[in-house]
C-alpha cells in the first residue's frame, strides 16, 4: 500500500503543479494583451516622428544636435545594454538574450573587454543577476525598470546614455533586447543605438514623392535639435516596450506547454494507481482463497 500511497501524493503533486501553471498563463496572456496595446499605440507614433524628421533632414541641415549624436569615434569605450526579465518561467527569453550579449562581446567588443573598457547596463533583475558573477563591468541603476514600465522612468536612463555619448564617456553604445513577433516567437536583436545613423541613413533613401513640402516655423534646425533627442528616447522606449510583450508571450508559451506537460504526467499517473491497485485487491483476494482452501483441508 506504501506504494499507492506515493502515487497518490504524486498525483496531488502534479495536479497542484498544473494548476499554477494554468493561473501563470492566463495572467500572462492578460499581461500581454496590455504590452501589445502599449506596442500599437506607440508605433504610430514613432513613425509618424521618424517620417518628420526624414522629410526635414532630406536636404542639408547644421543641425548641432544630429552632429552630437552621428558623431563616428573610435570605439574605445563601448556600452552594451542588456534587456531581460525580473522574474522566470519564460522559456528560453533570458537565455536567448544572454547568448547574444556574450556572442557580441566574444565576436566584436573582444579587445574593449579585455582592456577593461566595456561596460554593460542591464535592465531587468535575471540579467544583472548573471552579468554581475562575469568578469565584466556592470551599471544596475536602472536595472528595475519593468518594476514600473512608462515613459518618464525610461526617458531617465535614455538621457543617462545620451549625455554621457555626448560627453565622450562613451563611444558606441549597442542594445540587446527580443523584438516582439507574435505570442511563440521572439526575435533576439542586436542593435547599435549610438552613434545615431539610421535616420542619417533612411533619410537618403527617400524618394522625391515622399519627402513633404514644409514650412518651417521655427527654423529648420531647431525643430531638428527638439525632435532628435525626443526621438532617441521613444526609440529606447521601444525597445523596453518590445521586450515587455516578448517575455509575456514567451512565458505564456512556456506555461501552457508545462500545463500539456502535467496533464500528460496526470495520465501515466492514473495509470500506473489505476495498474498497482488492481495489483494489490487481486494479491489480497488470491491470500483470502488461499487462507479459504488452507480451512477447507
Amino acid at each position: 500500500m506504501s506504494g499507492l500511497k506515493e502515487v497518490r501524493n504524486r498525483i496531488k503533486s502534479v495536479g497542484s503543479t498544473q494548476q499554477i501553471t494554468k493561473a501563470m498563463k492566463m495572467v500572462a496572456a492578460a499581461k500581454l494583451r496590455r504590452a501589445q496595446d502599449g506596442i500599437m499605440q506607440l508605433r504610430p507614433y514613432s513613425q509618424k516622428l521618424s517620417e518628420i524628421i526624414n522629410n526635414l533632414n532630406s536636404s542639408d541641415t547644421d543641425s548641432e544636435v544630429i552632429k552630437q549624436y552621428s558623431v563616428n569615434r573610435d570605439a574605445k569605450k563601448v556600452w552594451v545594454v542588456v534587456i531581460t526579465s525580473d522574474r522566470g518561467l519564460c522559456g528560453g527569453f533570458n537565455s536567448n538574450v544572454i547568448k547574444a550579449v556574450t556572442a557580441t562581446i566574444n565576436e566584436k567588443y573582444s579587445t574593449q573587454k579585455s582592456g577593461g573598457t566595456l561596460q554593460l547596463i542591464t535592465i531587468g533583475k535575471k540579467g544583472t543577476e548573471f552579468m554581475q558573477k562575469r568578469e565584466v563591468k556592470v551599471d544596475a541603476k536602472y536595472a528595475t525598470l519593468f518594476t514600473t514600465l512608462n515613459f518618464e522612468n525610461v526617458k531617465v536612463a535614455a538621457e543617462y546614455i545620451m549625455e554621457s555619448f555626448r560627453k565622450g564617456d562613451v563611444d558606441v553604445v549597442d542594445v540587446v533586447y527580443n523584438e516582439f513577433k507574435n505570442v511563440a516567437t521572439q526575435i533576439v536583436k542586436v542593435e547599435q543605438f549610438l552613434p545615431l545613423t539610421s535616420i542619417l541613413t533612411s533619410s537618403k533613401l527617400l524618394t522625391k514623392k515622399t519627402v513633404n513640402d514644409y514650412l518651417f516655423e521655427p527654423s529648420k534646425n531647431e525643430i531638428l535639435d527638439e525632435l532628435i533627442p525626443k526621438s532617441l528616447k521613444v526609440k529606447f522606449y521601444s525597445y523596453l516596450l518590445e521586450s515587455n510583450a516578448s517575455e509575456q508571450g514567451a512565458r505564456m508559451t512556456a506555461m501552457e506547454k508545462a500545463t500539456e506537460n502535467a496533464g500528460e504526467m496526470l495520465k501515466a499517473l492514473k495509470l500506473t494507481y489505476n495498474r498497482t491497485r488492481q495489483a494489490a485487491i487481486t494479491k489480497e483476494i488470491l491470500e483470502i482463497v488461499g487462507g479459504a482452501e488452507a480451512l477447507n483441508k
